[in-house]
């Protein structure tokens, strides 16, 4: 049977059951991402061939009594353990969508984990996995030196430029992360940010002292002044280093400050028992500057995937349907590719 966690202590208790997971795995990143009309839950599997867990933000779909699931914000999907390649998960797949039949869940859209393994054969016959895009991923296994080596000639000049001017240092107080929450919202209104990038001080306290998992806040400064032109925030969990959020200060772009917290961040990680350090792609996944930025640190890019999965059809399109009724208009073929689609039109109708 699938269970259904939404407490705490046992969300953590199944998580840390299997050898590997990430921060978006975890009770207190869903409790701090989740918006209203959110709930929380995680769905654990076992049987004779392994164990699954699959985090998801169960919501209500406004003016009916359906509801549809998407994953939080970053690279999520299931944890799996002992599934091989091979794996039959014609047993699961059948508690799988009852369970999505008893809660009126019509689709589910989830961000998968580039790091975690078996996570398509887990999901196979329940819908499409798609590879919209790329992340990058400096190879914390390498040297030091086979890493630096595959950095690009431009990032070299700039790394050494900014070695002369500036320093990075672990932000740690209150005034570290409120400089940091001005540098990140003035980087944000800077490149025409999304609403939902906008995040509350709230939320960067709670990220920032979560026991579930260490945060790194890294801030440069020039040495001549002492002002702060950059930071970002490193999430590290088990062996994985995600570079979650970052700022520069738009008068000092051309120094590269956040180039250097980049760096510091991974010198700092081949410390630990680290071995992933997932920078991201691009916007949209899409292979743009924010791309070409990132990818100057390291050749190894690795695919990043998409789970969508509609559990009844025909009310899905029917959905669709009633938007577009009550819109009185019709939608592009690039719109109706949002998924789920409905919630892009009731989106465009707000």
């Amino acid at each position: 049977m699938i269970q259904v966690i939404r407490e705490k202590q046992e969300w953590k208790r199944c998580i840390k059951s299997f050898p590997h997971h990430d921060f978006y795995h975890t009770f207190s990143y869903h409790e701090l991402s989740k918006k209203e009309g959110e709930e929380p839950i995680l769905l654990s599997y076992e049987d004779a061939n392994g164990l699954l867990a699959l985090p998801l933000m169960l919501r209500t779909i406004k003016g009916t009594s359906y509801n549809d699931a998407t994953s939080v914000y970053g690279y999520a999907g299931p944890l799996v353990y002992k599934f091989k390649s091979g794996y039959d998960n014609s047993k699961f797949k059948i508690e799988f969508q009852k369970f999505l039949k008893e809660q009126n869940i019509i689709s589910i859209f989830s961000r998968l984990h580039p790091f975690i393994e078996y996570q398509e054969n887990a999901l196979k016959g329940l819908g499409d996995i798609t590879n919209p895009g790329s992340i990058v991923n400096i190879d914390l296994t390498q040297s030091l030196d086979q890493q630096r080596q595959a950095y690009g000639s431009r990032l070299k000049t700039y790394l050494n430029k900014a070695r002369k001017t500036c320093s990075v240092y672990k932000g740690t107080t209150a005034d570290d992360i409120q400089e940091f929450i001005s540098i990140y919202h003035e980087n944000m209104n800077r490149v025409h940010a999304n609403e939902s990038y906008f995040f509350d001080e709230r939320y960067f306290y709670r990220l920032l002292l979560s026991s579930e998992y260490e945060t790194e806040l890294l801030l440069c400064k020039l040495n001549e002044t002492n002002e702060v032109i950059a930071g970002a925030i490193f999430i590290l969990t088990d062996d994985i280093v995600q570079y979650h959020l970052s700022g520069v200060k738009t008068e000092f772009l051309d120094l590269g400050g956040i180039k250097l917290v980049i760096d510091e961040m991974r010198l700092r990680a081949n410390e630990g028992d680290f071995k992933f350090f997932n920078l991201g792609g691009g916007r949209a996944n899409q292979q743009d500057s924010l791309f070409a930025f990132k990818s100057g640190f390291s050749k190894n890019v690795v695919p990043f995937k998409l789970w969508k999965y509609i559990v009844d059809q025909e009310i899905y399109d029917k959905l669709i349907e009633q938007e577009l009724k009550r819109l009185r208009s019709s939608m592009t073929d690039e719109e109706l590719e949002f998924f789920p689609a409905y919630r892009n039109i009731h989106k465009k109708s707000s």
